[in-house]
């Protein structure tokens, strides 16, 4: 292919200068000497060639494909009902075609989900992505298959940065119907043992204008009530629990509905204690008795109430007991009236010295069954004959003294239930044999109760710490006295702050502390999520992962610590997931709480309606009634680019230049042969002329 090209000897605009200077001295010839100054032109003309430095080009092309860009949205909204398989088919049959234009080349562009979920769709970024190395005289145009639900849409054609027609196939059906659960008022926190309000709304299209909602707190069914769409309603529940109390509002699916994915809404409430009530009830002063005290107290979120019975069994003189104190104990006020508002009572070498009737007792035991936590912190007076064992709360204690107290040094040691029991499970210093940890130099004698395994034995081997649950509630019974030595660091000391405040928190039910629990966390990875088992059994059985759209899968947990199992997976979904072990259930969101694929499922052709025909695109619907209908594809060079069953491409006819030779016009032996020439025969003609003259 052969062109002109200059090269100038002069910058352009001194040579247009000069060519008006040119143009003027020609002009001014004519007028003065008539058709001989032609020759003088053609002298200007061909100095003002040489200055401009002309060039014949010859370029060897090789013409390369224009390239059409598919770009194939595979988010989360794609995936509903039958745009899968719709999305697929049109695909394959795009490639076919393309097959049938020479002269253009198809890229496809693939748009999987963020990672997140909480980003949407967003093909315009990935096609920019995709087309950073076509320049873009070479596109040819681009086609988009998607839901039309995308967002981010350029709000102008200027900030689209393309010329090329964008033509865009929507998947879906214009019919489609689908309902929601939409949350307004989700509080993230409650105190424990009170209601607490949600306010949701139901959101339908192609519906009834009623529907049915289900509330479910950790996976039992709490409330079913029938609700009008379009109205937000308000839902209480009560936070049972410390810790993540899990609430799940479904609502009944529409038969044949797009998705029932965002037909529930999941909100895990943090359940917050306002102040742990304790009760703690000291048989006599004593070394011990100011540990107790100072733990209790460090804790902001305990509430103590502390007695201390300031004369011992042996000092019995006859004195009434309403004379023993200054400050009246308030027994019936503790005991009968108010017990059920205290989290946890504690016995602390205490004595049954006739200071509360029997009836009291009896009290205690159904406190502790229908809920409650009592502690029994023991001493000598354990094995005599005013112990509590001998009262009616022998019933619910986990072990029976045998009448002897063993006083030498010891150890206090893990047993194999203490190893994997949450309490006492690597407590600092257990890893050692033996313990690294002081001496305690006393042991009552116990014997425990069938069933019961002590999680902590002492000195020859006997119960040193005992945990039983009697029906809702629970008992501790620790069987020396000598705890305070760890507290005032005698050899060295001990974990005697994580041992005794695991132990309360356990007696008041912290979920994290629970020997048989099922838990499920999201890494930080991703969308790596780590489930734990804790169990006190010597294995874990597989994990059932149920996903948002029904989905299962099986983990298998391997052990990581005693009593702990664990084990990791990559949720494929967006959503709530839910993890069943045996009896236990656990509940874990991963990515955004309401992803923004699921806030709006339907298919739609108007949000890039107006983009599309900017650009002399067309946007379509591939569904009809006889099945999907794919367009035709053209290569159109000029004129509309699309019709009522066709699109268009506008090629570039770009190429790539293998070679290039330059032929200098003005340059060389030709050029200057021309220009004298053309001197000579000016001075001839002027020559002749003026002899003529």
């Amino acid at each position: 292919m052969l062109s002109l090209s200059f090269t100038p000897l002069l910058p352009w605009p001194a040579i247009a200068a000069f060519a008006v200077l040119v143009a003027l001295f020609i002009v001014l010839a004519f007028v003065a000497r008539g058709r001989t100054a032609f020759l003088r032109a053609l002298v200007l003309a061909l100095v003002l060639a040489a200055i401009a430095n002309p060039s014949l080009v010859r370029e060897d092309r090789e013409p390369v494909k224009d390239i059409a860009a598919v770009v194939v949205d595979r988010s989360g909204s794609q995936a509903l009902g039958d745009r899968p398989a719709m999305t697929d088919q049109v695909r394959a049959e795009l490639q076919r075609r393309f097959g049938a234009l020479t002269n253009i080349e198809p890229r496809f562009i693939d748009v999987p989900d963020s990672r997140d979920g909480d980003d949407g769709t967003k093909l315009f970024t990935a096609l920019s992505q995709a087309l950073a190395d076509v320049p873009p005289e070479r596109l040819a145009g681009v086609v988009m298959l998607t839901d039309g639900v995308v967002h981010d849409i350029p709000p102008t054609l200027a900030a689209l940065g393309i010329k090329a027609p964008l033509h865009v196939l929507v998947t879906g059906h214009a019919d489609e119907r689908d309902r929601q659960i939409r949350l307004l008022e989700a509080p993230r926190f409650g105190i424990v043992g009170r209601d607490l309000t949600i306010r949701a709304e139901v959101m339908e299209r192609g519906g009834t204008g009623n529907a049915v909602v289900t509330v479910r707190r950790d996976g039992e069914q709490i409330g079913r009530r029938s609700f009008p769409t379009g109205q937000p309603f308000s839902l209480t529940t009560k936070i049972e629990h410390g810790g993540p109390n899990v609430v799940e509002i479904e609502v009944e699916p529409l038969p044949g509905e797009l998705t029932t994915v965002n037909n529930r809404a999941v909100l895990p409430i943090e359940g917050i204690r306002e102040k742990l009530r304790v009760l703690l009830v000291s048989g006599e002063p004593h070394q011990g008795e100011r540990t107790w005290r100072n733990l209790l107290k460090s804790d902001a979120n305990v509430d103590l109430v502390h007695f201390t019975i300031l004369r011992p069994p042996e000092k019995q003189d006859g004195t009434p007991i309403s004379e023993l104190s200054l400050i009246a104990f308030p027994t019936r006020e503790l005991f009968v009236q108010k017990i059920k508002d205290f989290d946890l009572i504690i016995f602390d070498r205490y004595a049954n010295q006739s200071v509360l009737p029997s009836a009291y007792f009896d009290n205690i035991v159904r406190y502790v069954q229908d809920g409650g936590a009592l502690l029994i912190a023991a001493g000598p007076e354990f094995a005599s004959s005013a112990s509590l064992a001998r009262t009616r709360l022998s019933s619910i204690l986990p072990g029976d003294p045998n009448g002897r107290v063993v006083e030498r040094p010891y150890k206090a040691t893990l047993t194999g239930t203490g190893a994997r029991h949450p309490v006492t499970r690597a407590l600092p210093g257990s890893e050692a044999t033996p313990p690294a940890w002081g001496d305690w130099l006393r042991i009552v004698s116990a014997q425990t109760r069938p069933g019961i395994q002590p999680i902590l034995s002492g000195a020859n081997n006997l119960p040193l710490l005992a945990l039983s649950r009697e029906e809702k509630g629970r008992v501790a019974l620790l069987l020396s006295d000598h705890a305070w030595l760890w507290a005032r660091g005698y050899q060295e000391g001990g974990p005697y702050l994580d041992l005794l405040r695991r132990l309360a928190h356990w007696l008041m039910k912290e979920p994290a502390l629970e020997e048989e629990a099922l838990r499920a966390q999201m890494t930080g990875h991703g969308r790596e999520v780590r489930v734990e088992r804790q169990t006190m059994a010597d294995s874990a059985e597989p994990v059932t992962v149920t996903g948002p759209t029904g989905t299962s899968r099986t983990l298998t947990l391997s052990q990581t610590e005693p009593g702990q199992f664990s084990a990791t997976f990559e949720a494929s979904e967006l959503g709530l997931h839910t993890l069943r072990s045996g009896s236990l259930v656990a509940f874990v969101s991963v990515g955004p709480a309401n992803p923004r694929e699921l806030s709006d499922v339907f298919s739609d052709t108007e949000r890039m309606k107006a983009l599309s025909e900017a650009t002399g695109g067309s946007i379509r619907r591939v569904a009809d009634s006889g099945g999907t209908v794919v367009p035709r594809l053209q290569s159109v060079r000029s004129g509309r680019l699309g019709g009522a069953d066709w699109i268009g491409f506008r090629p570039s006819d770009s190429a790539n230049i293998r070679g290039v030779e330059v032929y200098p016009l003005a340059l060389g032996l030709a050029a200057l042969a021309a220009l004298a020439a053309a001197v000579l025969a000016m001075w001839l003609v002027e020559g002749r002329r003026g002899r003529m003259a």
